[in-house]
């Protein structure tokens, strides 16, 4: 499908899930090809964020691989590999692994968390380039009301 040769009549009559998907898969590959380019993947800065007391960790304290699974299972995507992303912030001395098998956040891997969320903004502002705060509002208001018209609960 293309857009750029649809009327808003024609554009109406389209299929919400076909563009919510082609928009996922694009927004998801920007995102990660920009972190990339700063050396790092998003698995990687969700396992930093989520050991981290100071963003999603309620406590600092230690998870295991299948506990941080468990936490990011709604967004984690099949060809993710926690286990592999997990020893590669151990080798940067980012992440500490204690004789139970729970990953700690080190001190450096809370500064690599708090120098790789500044690339968050930039990444959104060339995402939302041309978008209007209120065409963005109106956009995700519509996407909520069709997750509960599908019987989901909007996050």
């Amino acid at each position: 499908m293309t857009d750029h040769q649809l009327s808003d009549a024609e554009l109406a009559g389209q299929p919400a899930a076909y563009w919510t998907g082609v928009a996922y898969e694009a927004l998801i590959t920007y995102t990660r090809a920009r972190q990339a380019e700063k050396g790092y993947t998003q698995p990687q800065f969700w396992l930093l964020r989520h050991l981290s007391a100071n963003d999603i960790s309620p406590d600092g304290e230690g998870m295991t691989l299948p506990e941080l699974q468990q936490a990011m299972a709604s967004y984690i995507r099949p060809e993710d590999d926690l286990a592999v992303e997990a020893e590669a912030l151990v080798e940067r001395g980012w992440l500490n692994r204690d004789p139970d098998g729970r990953l700690w956040l080190t001190e450096a891997g809370e500064q690599a968390r708090v120098d790789l969320a500044r690339n968050a903004p930039t990444i959104r502002a060339a995402l939302h380039e041309g978008i209007s705060d209120a065409d963005y509002v109106t956009t995700v208001k519509v996407l909520q009301r069709l997750i509960r018209n599908a019987g989901g609960t909007p996050a």
